[in-house]
């Protein structure tokens, strides 16, 4: 089986970030939301991973060939993101007569996919897709199931949904789709659609299975997303001091990374700090990452994400924001608290 991994598409909902970096790149829990697509499918035992690129195809690349992973890693180019079937249809040399799991890389399950692609063997079906409950399945696409699991229906954000199983994003596939994505007409939103391409399967008489997804998923689209996730993956995260703490205090479960340098601050877990930072006179609350090579003087910051190469200073009181790569924040004349940022890489803030 191989896979094939999305990393394309314009980030609109994530903008100001997405004018410079691809949002699978967005980092959650200092690692990119698109490396643990890559790491679930070769958990689950796949060895060949197609990428699917768009914009920053360059930076993905990059990105992707800075790890040494323990699988073959083929780049596929999309273009316009026109679909998800669309993809499928550019990556049809990659993927031959295999059959293949399709990943959105901006999604991230708590417990990976291992025990879905080991249902999707052993039922074998035509298509097995991820579902997952949610609160309110109108904003989603929705499986409508029969009395044996099986999907009967799929129907894009319903008014009034025959369940509330939502589509997780990600989809074990028999080579046939290949020819059902070849068999339908782009959407009103002029794309092909996949749950057009899984309903050809289902009319057409091929069998589609349903896989419950029993722990957490997000789909990190929108900057709150972003937050939440890395709220979810910083719970589980095991303590670590490979840095220098000194005349500190530190609570609970905290990372400091190799290079990083902590005095006179208070930090308190989950959190984590990246590599070569310096945290001086400052308070480093729940749920914060911080990059590498990020210095932060005489501020509070809490439930956050700052990327690499970031300096705050003297900046007051940061909650539940969302700042990019190289953002210089600091004091003016002023010591206002409790500033909420999503702010896009090489930015200048003066407070």
């Amino acid at each position: 089986m191989k896979a094939l991994i999305l990393s394309g598409g314009h980030g609109t909902r994530l903008r100001p970030l997405t004018y410079s970096q691809q949002k699978q790149l967005i980092p959650v829990a200092n690692k990119p939301v698109l490396f643990y697509a890559i790491e679930d499918v070769i958990e689950a035992g796949i060895k060949e991973i197609g990428i699917i690129l768009g914009p920053n195809k360059d930076q993905v690349i990059e990105t992707v060939n800075s790890v040494e992973w323990d699988a073959d890693i083929e780049f596929i180019y999309q273009g316009d993101p026109l679909g998800l079937a669309h993809a499928i249809l550019v990556a049809e040399e990659f993927l031959g007569d295999d059959s293949f799991v399709m990943y959105l890389g901006d999604n991230i399950l708590r417990d990976g996919i291992v025990q879905h692609a080991d249902k999707f063997r052993s039922l074998n079906p035509d298509s097995l897709i991820l579902l997952t409950e949610v609160d309110e399945p109108q904003r989603f696409g929705v499986a409508e199931l029969d009395e044996w699991g099986k999907v009967k229906r799929l129907v894009e954000k319903p008014k009034v949904p025959p369940s509330n199983y939502a589509l997780a994003g990600i989809y074990f596939f028999k080579p046939v789709i290949i020819e059902a994505c070849k068999n339908i007409k782009p959407s009103w939103r002029n794309e092909l659609e996949i749950t057009d391409a899984i309903q050809w399967l289902i009319d057409n008489g091929y069998r589609v299975e349903a896989s419950i997804v029993e722990g957490w998923w997000k789909d990190t689209g929108k900057p709150e997303d972003i937050l939440e996730a890395n709220r979810l993956v910083l719970e589980e995260i095991h303590p670590r001091m490979d840095g220098r703490v000194e005349n500190s205090k530190i609570m609970g479960r905290v990372v400091v990374e190799a290079g990083t340098v902590v005095r006179d601050s208070v930090i308190k877990g989950p959190c984590i700090i990246g590599k070569n930072c310096r945290i001086v006179n400052s308070y480093i609350g729940p749920y914060t990452s911080v990059g590498d090579n990020c210095v932060i003087e005489g501020t509070e910051i809490d439930d956050s994400v700052i990327l690499d190469g970031s300096e705050i200073v003297q900046a007051g009181r940061i909650v539940e924001s969302l700042i990019g790569r190289n953002v210089r924040i600091r004091e003016s004349n002023s010591k206002p608290k409790g500033y909420r940022f999503v702010v896009g890489d090489n930015s200048n803030i003066v407070l």
